[in-house]
């Protein structure tokens, strides 16, 4: 793609063209960089393309990742989400279908942004208790078992970037001290990535999620939502099969 050209440009490029090319490196969200890989890629000299990825980095264009970047939140909502949304989407969707199928509650599958989760896809079958969440809508991550789940496969001290200020409370339940928060993550990652919630985002529904992750990272999250006195404990293991075959889907 962009290496096809590299000795057709005449030099010097300006910055936008640099940017330009840095950023087609990343041609969708799954997508992993080492800056080796974006210099010969690109032709950039290594001093450049370091310097440049670490400012595209600071602007949230891109996000650091084991091993290099991949797109951040400004990225992703330039097109590179919209690919990555499709791709999810379908991977999950007969996934869902069945998982709602099995367990008679309504299945959500949202992707993390920053600290909103964003709801792709939202499952039901005929009768099933509904909750008031939307396709395309948001919500708070921490108020989620979708936005817990993501936000424990994250690194604290990036919980801390993205929480400059306390967390604020959506209901009475909903944690309001980012201190809270941290125990909270800490307790998900111990119990294997099992996030629950009740009556934190939603008055009267409970909530129990855990994140779509794989080889290249976190993909997004899947959850099963009911009355909030609903035991969810005995769907649990359907859910982690369900993110399993997803994640298994997206890499196959």
């Amino acid at each position: 793609m962009v290496q096809d050209s590299i000795s057709e440009r005449t030099l010097p490029l300006s910055m936008l063209e640099r940017f330009t090319l840095i950023m087609d490196t990343f041609e969708s969200p799954h997508v992993r960089r080492s800056l080796d890989q974006v210099i010969h890629r690109t032709g950039l000299p290594r001093s450049t393309c370091y310097r440049i990825l670490e400012q595209l980095t600071r602007l949230n264009w891109l996000d650091r990742a084991t091993g290099g970047y991949r797109l951040g939140s400004r990225g992703l909502s330039l097109g590179g989400r919209e690919i990555g949304d499709s791709a999810l989407r379908s991977a999950a969707a007969p996934i869902l279908h069945e998982l709602a199928v099995r367990t008679e509650l309504v299945v959500h599958l949202g992707i993390l942004d920053r600290t909103d989760v964003y709801f792709l896809d939202k499952t039901k079958v005929p009768g099933a208790f509904d909750v008031p969440s939307r396709v395309g809508k948001r919500a708070p991550a921490h108020c989620t078992a979708l936005g817990k789940a993501m936000l424990a496969a994250l690194p604290a001290a990036k919980i801390d970037a993205e929480y400059p200020e306390p967390p604020v409370r959506r209901t009475p339940r909903s944690i309001g001290d980012l201190g809270h928060l941290h125990q909270q993550l800490a307790r998900i990652r111990a119990t294997g990535g099992i996030a629950a919630e009740r009556a934190e985002c939603f008055s009267g529904v409970g909530c129990v999620g855990v994140a779509i992750k794989g080889s290249t990272g976190l993909f997004g999250a899947i959850s099963l939502a009911g009355q909030a006195h609903h035991a969810f404990e005995s769907s649990v293991p359907l859910l982690v099969r369900a993110s399993q075959a997803i994640a298994g889907q997206l890499e196959g």
